[in-house]
């Protein structure tokens, strides 16, 4: 397994090689984790003076080959970094702030520490989202469920049993102002943001049983007022 000492190694040389004026550089995902493999990513975040990428764009979200490993870069401006981030934030699924605040800093200056107190702010205040939302959320994950009880044909039931996982799960998340991830990060930001709700949600999901999923998810649902359809205006 690839060290940390090792792939911020390879990553300091490429940052030295095609992005020299990037005044931060931050080595995120697995590599900064401890969880990465021989064939993962190295994901990088790169803050560069204004003008200083090719073109004079303010953003660059692209994919390298380096030393024999693929780099994936995602370099913004300060100012660039901080449209992006917002609009990850209105998403409710903020990235590219998650990599900046946690993963490891190769190369740092005042840009980089003032959007990485920025991020850091923005993540612990957590997502805001109305309750009108949250409601039509509830509608959604209702209609799913409906047509996961009557659905015969077993494609379909796979199909709809995992669109009703992810939105049951993210509407569990949002309502105890947890962020969203998506994949594999949904269920880890369900283990860490919803513990008390997440074994039993993953491992009804897991088995594939129709019957114990919908049982699990009207259990998780009654807190919240159980099944929304009737009177719901979107």
């Amino acid at each position: 397994m690839p060290t940390l000492d090792a792939e911020s190694a390879i990553a300091e040389q490429f940052v030295a090689s095609l992005f020299p004026a990037a005044c931060g550089a931050v080595l995120a995902g697995s590599s900064a984790s401890g969880t990465s493999t021989p064939t993962s990513d190295l994901d990088l975040v790169l803050i560069c003076p204004t003008g200083a990428l090719d073109g004079g764009r303010s953003s660059l979200a692209a994919t390298y080959e380096h030393s024999g490993r693929v780099v994936e870069v995602f370099a913004y401006s300060p100012e660039a970094y901080r449209t992006w981030a917002g609009r990850e934030v209105d998403a409710h699924r903020p990235v590219i702030l998650t990599m900046l605040s946690e993963g490891v800093v190769l190369r740092s200056g005042p840009e980089l520490h003032d959007l990485q107190t920025w991020a850091r702010d923005v993540l612990s205040a957590g997502p805001r989202i109305e309750q009108h939302a949250l409601d039509v959320r509830r509608y959604a994950v209702s209609a799913l469920l409906d047509d996961l009880a009557d659905a015969d044909d077993p494609g379909e039931r796979a199909l709809l049993l995992a669109d009703a996982f992810t939105a049951l799960s993210e509407l569990l998340l949002l309502t105890q102002r947890q962020w969203l991830g998506s994949g594999k990060w949904l269920l880890r930001r369900l283990r860490t943001g919803a513990p008390a709700v997440a074994d039993r949600l993953i491992g009804a999901f897991a088995s594939g049983e129709r019957s114990l999923f919908l049982q699990v998810a009207d259990d998780l649902l009654a807190p919240l007022g159980g099944r929304l359809q009737a009177g719901i205006v979107r």
